[in-house]
Order: C-alpha cells, then sequence, then structure tokens
C-alpha cells in the first residue's frame, strides 16, 4: 500500500470565494494576529501538513498583511504544522526573502516554507517605481524567479549548521572559517554573501510553486522541493503529472466549498460536494499518482472547520491519514524529503 497522502490547507483573506468576508462578517480582520492564530490552531487540530498563506502585489477585495510577517506571528501560536507563506520575488531582493525565510525556521523550529510568486503586471510595478515589466514576457520573469531561488538556496547555505560558536573566552562568536561567499552571478543579480541569518534548521526551508502551464513545470521542476497544479479533471490530471515528470512532489490545489456554494470563479478546480465525496476524490487522485492535496476553503470560517472535522475523520477511519503529529518533525521530514547537505561543507575559503 502507498504511503497515505499529505493534505495541507492554503489560507487567503476570508476563503478563496471573493464573497467569503461578507458570510462572515463578525470574523477579525485579515490584519488581526488573533484571526491568523485561529486558523492556524485549527487546521493544527486537523493534524495537517502544512498551511500556506497567499500573498499578492495586486489589488484584491479585502485588506492583505504581508504573508512572511503572518506566518511569523502563527509560529509561536504552533507547534507542528508546516508554515508556508507566498513571497512575491520580482520586486524583492533575494536577500532579503533569503533573511526572512530563515528566521521564520529558526522561530517555527523547522517548519518553514516559502512559495515564489512572480509579479506581471505594470501597475504592480508602477508600486515600486523601479523598473517595468513585460506580462508577455513569462520566459524573463521565471528566469529571474529561477536566479532569486538560487541566490536564497546558496545563502541558506553560506553558514554551516556548526558556524556559531560563541566562545566567551576568546570572544569570537562565530567560526569564520564557516562562512562562505556565494559569490553569485548571473543576468539579473550579482551576490556576494554570506548571509547574515544563521543556516535554518532544516537546512533548505521547503521550497513550492504554484504552476498552470509547462514553462512553470519547468520552472517547479528546477527550483522547488514540491508544486501545487491545477488539474480540470481526471484526464487534465494525467497530462499535468506526464509533464512535469519525477523528481518532484506533486499537490494537487482544489477549492473545498462543502456548503455548496461554488458560483464564483476559481483557476483552481471548485469542489461542491459532500466530504465522503471528497474524499473518495482524494484517495482517487493518489492512485494517478499525486503526493498529496492542498484544501483551499472557499470560506475560512466554514469549509476549513469542514476539513478539520469532517474530512479529516474520514481519511483517518480509511487508514489514509495520520492520528497525531510527531514531536519535533521537521516540514522536510514530514513530507519525506532528504536531508538537506551544505553545498560549501568542507569548502575553504580564499
Amino acid at each position: 500500500m502507498t504511503a497515505p497522502p499529505h493534505v495541507g490547507v492554503a489560507l487567503d483573506g476570508y476563503g478563496w470565494d471573493p464573497h467569503a468576508w461578507r458570510r462572515t462578517p463578525e470574523l477579525p480582520p485579515v490584519t488581526s494576529g488573533r484571526y491568523w492564530a485561529d486558523l492556524a490552531a485549527t487546521a493544527e487540530r486537523g493534524l495537517l501538513d502544512f498551511l500556506t498563506i497567499d500573498d499578492s502585489l495586486a489589488p484584491t477585495r479585502v485588506a492583505r498583511a504581508d504573508a512572511v510577517m503572518v506566518a511569523a506571528r502563527i509560529a509561536p501560536a504552533t507547534r507542528h504544522i508546516g508554515l508556508i507563506p507566498v513571497a512575491t520575488v520580482t520586486h524583492t531582493e533575494p536577500f532579503h526573502v533569503s533573511k526572512a525565510i530563515a528566521t521564520l525556521d529558526h522561530v517555527s523550529r523547522g517548519r518553514a516554507g516559502w512559495q515564489p510568486r512572480v509579479s506581471a503586471t505594470a501597475s504592480e510595478a508602477a508600486l515600486f517605481g523601479r523598473r517595468t515589466v513585460d506580462r508577455d514576457d513569462l520566459e524573463a520573469l521565471f528566469d529571474e524567479a529561477a536566479d532569486v531561488v538560487e541566490v536564497v538556496r546558496r545563502l541558506w547555505d553560506s553558514w554551516e549548521d556548526d558556524a556559531e560558536i560563541r566562545d566567551v573566552t576568546t570572544g569570537r562568536f562565530v567560526d569564520r572559517d564557516k562562512l562562505h561567499y556565494i559569490d553569485f552571478t548571473g543576468r539579473y543579480f550579482s551576490v556576494k554573501g554570506p548571509a547574515i541569518t544563521p543556516r535554518p534548521p532544516q537546512g533548505q526551508p521547503v521550497v513550492a510553486a504554484l504552476a498552470h502551464a509547462p514553462r512553470i513545470y519547468e520552472f517547479a521542476a528546477h527550483t522547488s522541493d514540491l508544486v501545487f497544479v491545477t488539474p480540470a479533471d481526471e484526464a487534465s490530471l494525467k497530462a499535468i503529472l506526464r509533464q512535469v515528470g519525477a523528481g518532484l512532489q506533486v499537490y494537487v490545489d482544489l477549492v473545498v466549498a462543502l456548503s455548496g456554494q461554488t458560483d464564483f470563479a476559481s483557476d483552481a478546480m471548485v469542489f461542491g460536494g459532500d466530504a465522503d465525496d471528497l474524499v473518495d476524490l482524494l484517495l482517487h487522485w493518489q492512485q494517478l499518482g499525486i503526493d498529496g492535496v492542498r484544501l483551499r476553503p472557499a470560506v475560512n470560517a466554514t469549509d476549513l472547520r469542514a476539513i478539520v472535522e469532517e474530512v479529516v475523520p474520514r481519511l483517518q477511519r480509511a487508514g489514509r491519514f495520520r492520528t497525531a503529529y510527531r514531536d519535533g518533525e521537521t516540514l522536510r521530514a514530514r513530507l519525506g524529503l532528504p536531508v538537506a547537505v551544505n553545498r560549501y561543507l568542507g569548502v575553504k575559503q580564499p
């Protein structure tokens, strides 16, 4: 029998239904730490593998908080669940991203991840005023994004795990022989390094990509540990699996509207059946070759609770989901990813 499927949840605002805020007017604002901590506590009660926090530079129907900072707020309010915020790379320096995600991994004790996102509109570029972008040139946007991920990953490795020695006798805080220049030079960046944040507890926090097309599948294959895909049906899922190929964990994105209100547009398939049908669908998809699913609650206040209280128990009764977390388990370990070996280990500085 294959291993049980991984199950994560994607959180965005009040839910993936654009009108979710109108259906839950009693909730705190999405800028409230208590709001996000409560959602995370619910997801962790369901023993889910991870939660993701969406983010974008584009305007939305409701206010938006910074996803990485929200994840940092959630971290001390949880103990086990993985935390994967979105961080846009098109207008963001890789040094800042590496520092933020490394810090999140430290404060969460090895539960951090990161979902890179590109920004392709002139209106978003105008928010920064430093450059223009061509939304038709996806090749350049994803080439740049690939360089960002490479720089971030190298910066995470620029400290060896035992570089921080804090030797009171000699007054040495770090062993400088265990700090490394990354000396990255590419079309978009020239970054010397090293980082100013010690290597994350996981070595390499989990990198995920959301992909809808072959060019982005290619980006995911070269940069990421797992990819979220958006099939419309079984035939398209089989086609996507062939395009993605081996060596990358594949998760299907599915909007869950167990209340039955499915009259809204989404880039992912919207499911409006009951919990039994949803479990049957998830297990069938796993037989086709996926590693897990990322469920997007249409309305966080109701559909997240339904995932935890209705879907998870059905998976458990079928013997297809955990009944407890393992104490101290990192997100990489939970997802079955290999130990991240430091690329600079044993390399002597010039």
